[in-house]
């Protein structure tokens, strides 16, 4: 299985500039299997150690931050001698004390080894460690495949590259097999297990199977390491993800997580789920200027979830509903879209995502976003349906933009704005 974050892995290591680098990203998106599979493929040797299973290793800095020592117990526990061509692989990484705060040492008195770091719950960590060594390493953030690694996983590589070309007349050529592998992305979504176990035996109740079990794990993770006051609200966020994206609402409402809710009573829950990774939260701008952060509405904001395979095994959705259309689906098919399409901007490097919603009428966009000085309004369609009445409404009031519609159509470019089809989300930007 090939994840475009690979790349980013062979650029840290010929960085001049390289520091200790933090893998961020929620559980089960597969920051285990790239790091070793990196390991092995660009170094002469690593030693892994996790921290969940790993008592001995687990006090390992709290006695001191001696560099020397710390390898040495390294060496002791994994049997590698720990040299410069050797990486080191710290998994799990917040289940350690100090262990973030290690990082910085590695970079200060030792920057000649190379050290990765990645877990499950370090954004949770990373806001509760008072010592967390700002400016002291690098990150990256890992998410579910893309639709395109989905693509690739399944043996359709000639179909990712048709999508990198752009080639609109032959694209539109093979636009039902296009549709079907969409269909199949949307059901099975981008977790690496989910997608391995898809790709050999195709059974579709194994695959809701899969994603109901890391859905519990996930439970799990709710009672062992959120704070005990906290737990029911972060239980009830998270399940009314999917319900307040079907319902299209102009932004979060706290009413439909329970009766009488205030913004006080969830926001650490909210936060809690974010630093998580298991939802992503897109801020309200009031304007399409730059940048766009001067323009953020911090009361409003949507929620999504990490994945669209998990948010319609939530939803208790049918692989019927998706593969083969139905009628009682129409509600739902929006909010999956959507969702789909905020998980293909995720991984767009260096772009930073919002929605707009006028304050006067009816008028949204789904997304809005600023990748350099560019802004680009964006619109999602779940069907072929062309009407576009708020997108044209924001470009004919800020003429200096070009709009952005992501449809079941093919591709079609007018003065105001280019449709793309769905399946070209993420080669787009």
């Amino acid at each position: 299985m090939r994840r475009n974050a690979m790349q980013q892995l062979y650029d840290w290591k010929e960085k001049s500039t390289r520091k200790p680098l933090i893998i961020r990203g929620a559980r089960q998106v597969g920051k285990t299997w790239l790091m070793k599979e990196f390991a092995a493929t660009a170094y002469k040797q690593f030693a892994y150690i996790n921290f969940e299973d790993n008592e001995v290793m687990k006090e390992v800095f709290q006695k001191d931050f001696d560099i020397e020592r710390i390898l040495m117990a390294i060496q002791l526990v994994t049997g590698k001698v720990v040299d410069t061509d050797t990486l080191i692989l710290f998994d799990e990484l917040q289940e350690a004390p100090r262990g973030l705060t290690a990082m910085k040492y590695f970079l200060e008195k030792a920057p000649q080894y190379h050290v990765i770091a990645a877990g499950s719950l370090l954004g949770i960590a990373m806001h509760q460690n008072d010592s967390f060594p700002v400016g002291k390493v690098d990150f990256i953030d890992l998410y579910p495949l893309s639709f395109s690694e989905f693509l690739e996983a399944i043996g359709q590589e000639s179909f990712v590259s048709l999508l990198a070309k752009q080639d609109w007349n032959l694209i539109s050529t093979f636009r039902s097999k296009f549709t079907d592998f969409l269909k199949q992305y949307y059901f099975v979504g981008g977790m690496p297990e989910v997608v391995n176990a898809f790709i050999e035996h195709k059974d579709y109740t194994e695959v809701r199977q899969l994603q109901q079990n890391i859905l519990d794990s996930y439970d799990r993770d709710f009672s062992k390491h959120a704070p005990i006051a906290e737990v029911p609200r972060i239980r009830m966020v998270w399940r009314s993800v999917p319900a307040q994206l079907a319902k299209e609402n102009r932004k979060f409402i706290y009413g439909v997580i329970k009766e009488g809710a205030r913004a006080k009573d969830f926001e650490l829950a909210i936060e809690w789920l974010i630093d998580a990774g298991l939802i992503y939260k897109v801020n309200r701008v009031k304007k399409g200027g730059i940048p766009l952060s001067a323009y953020e509405d911090f009361s409003a904001f949507k929620l999504f979830m990490l994945d669209t395979g998990l948010m319609g095994a939530m939803s208790g959705l049918p692989p019927q509903a998706l593969l083969e259309g139905n009628v009682l689906f129409t509600d739902y098919k929006g909010a999956i879209t959507e969702q789909y399409v905020l998980q293909q901007l995720k991984s767009v490097k260096g772009l930073n995502i919002y929605y707009w919603s006028s304050d006067t009428s009816k008028g949204e966009l789904d997304f809005l976003l600023q990748k350099e000085i560019c802004i680009i309004p964006v619109e999602v369609k779940a069907e072929e349906n062309l009407q576009s009445k708020s997108l044209r409404s924001f470009v004919e009031k800020n003429p200096e933009l070009h709009g952005i519609r992501f449809s079941m159509s093919d591709y079609r470019e007018q003065e105001w704005l280019t449709n793309y089809p769905l399946y070209s989300a993420g080669h787009i930007l």
